[in-house]
Order: C-alpha cells, then sequence, then structure tokens
C-alpha cells in the first residue's frame, strides 16, 4: 500500500526451489529473460536500468523461448526475472517496482506524493487494460476483420488524447519530472506511433510527439535498446544495468 510502502501494487512473485536442478548455481545477480522489441521488456529494462540496478540478460525472441524460462514461467511471456534468491517476477510492472523499490534515485515511484501516485497508478491500468486491446487491434488488424484499423485507431486515440491534455502541463505526465507513469507507458505509445508512421507525424498531438521524442532520444533508452545476441545461440549471458 502506498502509504507504508513503495510499491504501487504487491509484486506477484514466486520461488524456484533450492532443489531444483536447473537452478542450483548460487546467484549474484538476477537473471533477466527479455525480448528487444517487445514493449513490456523495454518497461522492465527501464526500470532496471533507471534503478541503477545490474543483471545479467538473456536475449530471447518468442517463436523459440528457451526451455529454461518455460521452467519457471510457463506462461511464456516476457520479461521474466530470476532474483538472486530464487524468486520469479513474470510482470513487467512488477520488476519495474523490484528495480526502483531498491534503488529509486529519481524519485520514479513519487514517493511523498499519495494522489501522484494514485495518478500514476490509474494511467498506467488504464494504458494496459483499454489502450493495450486497442493497439493490438490496431496494429494487427487484419487479424481482427470485425472493424476497420481506422476505428481500432480512434479507439486507441482515446487515451491518447488524455495523454496529450496531460502534457499540456508539464514535460512528462505528471508535471515537469519524470514517473514510473511515462516510462511504463511510453513504449506502448512507440509501437502505437509505428503502426502508421505518416498518419501518427501529422495526428493533432504536439506535446504527445514532444514527450515521446524526449524519451526516446534519452539515454535511457538509447542503453536500454541495445542489440543482444540471442541467448539459446550459445547460452551467452550480458551484464545489463548501470553503465551497461
Amino acid at each position: 500500500m502506498f502509504p507504508t510502502s513503495r510499491l504501487f501494487f504487491n509484486i506477484k512473485s514466486h520461488n524456484i526451489g533450492s532443489n531444483d536442478p536447473i537452478h542450483k548455481e548460487i546467484m549474484t545477480l538476477a537473471t533477466l529473460y527479455s525480448f528487444r522489441r517487445c514493449p513490456y521488456a523495454m518497461r522492465a529494462r527501464l526500470g532496471i536500468y533507471l534503478s541503477g540496478n545490474q543483471v545479467m540478460l538473456r536475449e530471447i525472441i518468442l517463436k523459440d523461448k528457451p526451455q529454461a524460462m518455460l521452467d519457471v514461467s510457463p506462461k511464456g511471456t516476457v520479461p521474466v526475472l530470476i532474483t538472486s534468491t530464487q524468486q520469479v517476477i513474470d510482470e513487467s510492472l512488477d520488476i519495474m517496482q523490484w528495480a526502483l523499490s531498491q534503488n529509486d534515485p529519481h524519485n520514479m515511484l513519487l514517493q511523498g506524493n499519495l494522489e501522484q501516485q494514485k495518478v500514476a497508478m490509474a494511467l498506467i491500468k488504464t494504458n494496459d487494460e483499454n489502450f493495450k486491446p486497442w493497439l493490438d487491434r490496431y496494429k494487427y488488424a487484419d487479424r481482427y476483420p470485425e472493424f476497420s484499423d481506422t476505428y481500432y485507431r480512434e479507439k486507441g486515440e482515446q487515451f491518447i488524447s488524455q495523454l496529450e491534455k496531460l502534457l499540456t502541463q508539464g514535460d512528462n505526465l505528471l508535471g515537469h519530472n519524470e514517473s514510473i507513469a511515462d516510462h511504463a507507458i511510453y513504449p506502448f505509445v512507440r509501437q502505437f506511433a509505428h503502426v502508421d508512421k505518416v498518419w501518427f507525424e501529422q495526428a493533432p498531438y504536439p506535446n504527445l510527439h514532444r514527450w515521446l521524442a524526449n524519451h526516446l532520444n534519452s539515454d535511457a533508452f538509447t542503453a536500454i535498446m541495445k542489440k543482444y545476441p540471442l541467448w539459446l545461440d550459445n547460452e551467452q549471458e550480458y551484464l545489463f544495468g548501470a553503465g551497461h
């Protein structure tokens, strides 16, 4: 709960048994299974990067999921984090909060401002539960022939318009300072923009354009979008996070 905790939600996780043959080795750093282009995985990597933590990154592709990942998270989606204590966290927002609860140098979790925390939580919830389903239909409109891509885009624009209005009040969603809301949401707005770049560039959302461009040109986004070889090719992990 916000008044007594650094977290927006209770982090959902489970532990791997200490006798699990796959994970007998003692790990000093957490392991992150990630897919570079997935907005959920971007969200997790942003949380880790902004917290200053480091993890060992295993880059995957969704059409060829490692059995080692499926063994700890059978639902088969990224991101998946395995902490040094063998705790498995396989929801992107939970990973953000896990990282920032350990170290939050820029107050991304909005400590000391309960009202802004509530607004941030509501925005992220709307992104995940309302905007993302319309985004998927817009991006893959041929899979949803009930309506046109324009129809799906207009449904997604309801959230885009909400963000545009918020951004008239500052550089970021909750004012001038960045927060978890910005970093949890902009990977999905980026995906929305990429469906039809020509349309998006001329769409009447000047504040959103500025906000998105600022984040996409940031050091944080550059760092989290670095390309890594696939883990399945050679089972090579890569240090990711502060300074990498």
